[in-house]
């Protein structure tokens, strides 16, 4: 990656983040024993620290030195969403900039956007349904249809049609408070939506200045509107664990488990399949790719052409 463009997250285990010989240091007992694990990276190359385990530890001098390359740091809270963001006194502007841009957008490009999101989200559903049972269920033809800030809302032609081809199930509805797939719906969402939570903060961008979504109870409208493409991948999750074990599958631990290791799916970025990277990693690309489009240096999202094929 480009100097300064490096994201070092500690979510998976506690670990301490240290400075040693001009490189941070992150390193973690593995357990058995007491064997220490590490791994080193310049600081010039870190672009943000994310420290979003609750016993992630990060030492004063390497938060200095992180500052004085101009880098970020952000604190996350118990459910995996920032909390907090450190920015340097002396090198902030590229985040300053990045802000004013995202404010200062006009409703066209917005709009722009948001048929792109809509879009790539009937294709991701059309490539879920796909994976399933073989049959996109007519849903890229409606996302030929999708026009600049879908006026004619196919966004919801095509969930309704989606939906209970994706569970074989007629009278399956999308509710929050639904005792049902819904449950496992509503867990991986979160998951994700705390994904993206960190990954537009570290490209500098405001959580809440949304390109479709508006609400001021929502401090996450961004996230919600980036996110939308991922939202099958979880689908395909939740389908196959109602498929095994019945539409009233319980949220337990081995639920939780599978939804939470979406994020570690490996999908293929572009046509060629010949590059594989993480939802985790690939969520920070997208975020990364509204900041070029806020600047004029593109005209196009980047969501991986993994999401529409299986």
């Amino acid at each position: 990656m480009p100097a300064g463009d490096r994201v070092i997250e500690i979510a998976r285990a506690p670990a301490k983040v240290s400075l040693r010989h001009g490189c941070i240091i992150v390193s973690r007992e593995d357990g058995a024993g007491g064997r220490v694990d590490e791994a080193s990276t310049p600081v010039r190359e870190v672009g943000v620290l994310i420290l979003a385990h609750p016993q992630a530890i990060a030492t004063t001098p390497a938060l200095h030195a992180l500052m004085a390359e101009g880098a970020t740091v952000l604190v996350c809270d118990a459910a995996c969403l920032p909390a907090g963001l450190m920015l340097p006194l002396r090198a902030n502007a590229l985040q300053t900039q990045r802000m004013l841009a995202q404010v200062v957008a006009k409703a066209p490009v917005k709009k722009r956007l948001w048929r792109q999101i809509v879009k790539a989200k009937i294709m991701a559903q059309a490539g879920t349904l796909a994976g399933l049972h073989d049959d996109d269920g007519g849903l890229p033809a409606l996302a030929d249809r999708v026009r600049s800030g879908d006026p004619m809302n196919v966004e919801a032609t095509a969930a309704q049609r989606y939906w209970p081809l994706l569970f074989r199930d007629a009278e399956f509805r999308r509710r929050f408070d639904a005792e049902d797939q819904n449950r496992l719906l509503n867990y991986g969402y979160a998951i994700l939506r705390a994904a993206m939570g960190r990954a537009v903060c570290a490209a500098g961008l405001h959580p809440s200045l949304g390109l479709h979504h508006k609400s001021r109870e929502n401090p996450w409208c961004l996230c919600d509107d980036l996110m939308e493409p991922y939202r099958p991948l979880v689908d395909f999750e939740v389908a196959r664990m109602a498929a095994e074990r019945g539409r009233d599958c319980p949220l337990d631990p081995a639920s939780k488990h599978r939804l939470m290791e979406v994020l570690a799916t490996r999908v293929n970025v572009d046509r060629k399949a010949t590059d594989t990277r993480q939802v985790s990693d690939l969520v920070h690309r997208t975020a990364n790719s509204l900041t070029r489009v806020f600047a004029g240096e593109s005209s196009a999202l980047e969501y991986p052409h993994g999401l529409f094929t299986w």
